[in-house]
């Protein structure tokens, strides 16, 4: 255990949140996501797991700790529902309220269509399977830099 960093920040994910760059980006998915078939492309090979934990749970621990893209005006992104791309179910509502907070600020999730999710998941550094049953629980984010002091 270590002071200050988020308990579910295991090695291995914390591995791959430093090993990130500028722009790289992190999937986080729901237990639905083929995040198995996808993460053959990405950077790790094979996604990471995150079991028993909420989508909006799994965020808060990243972004205690990785800072979002500040130079794009979209560094976080959320699965269009199917046939309603401007629904947004609670366990997005749920994640925007952590992004908000991580943020400090109001910044939005950006709609991408589904199959357009899964291409740019393929292109993810890592890919992160949560716990989260609810359907749509399916969120990318831009790792942005830590500035200098």
């Amino acid at each position: 255990m270590l002071w200050g960093i988020d308990p579910l920040l295991d090695a291995d994910l914390l591995y791959a949140l430093r090993r990130m760059g500028h722009g790289d980006e992190i999937a986080v998915v729901d237990t639905n996501y083929p995040a198995a078939s996808t993460a053959m492309s990405t950077v790790t090979g094979e996604p990471l797991l995150m079991a028993g934990v909420s989508a909006a749970r799994a965020v808060e621990a990243i972004l205690s700790v990785m800072p979002l893209d500040t130079f794009v005006p979209d560094p976080a992104g959320r699965m269009e529902v199917v046939g309603d791309p401007d629904a947004i179910p609670p366990v997005q509502r749920e994640v925007q309220q952590v992004l908000d907070r991580a943020a400090g600020k109001h910044v939005p999730l950006q709609g991408i269509e589904r199959f357009d999710f899964y291409e740019r998941a393929k292109n993810a550094f890592v890919i992160l399977i949560t716990g989260e049953r609810r359907f749509y629980g399916d969120f990318i984010f831009k790792k942005g830099v830590v500035p200098p002091e």
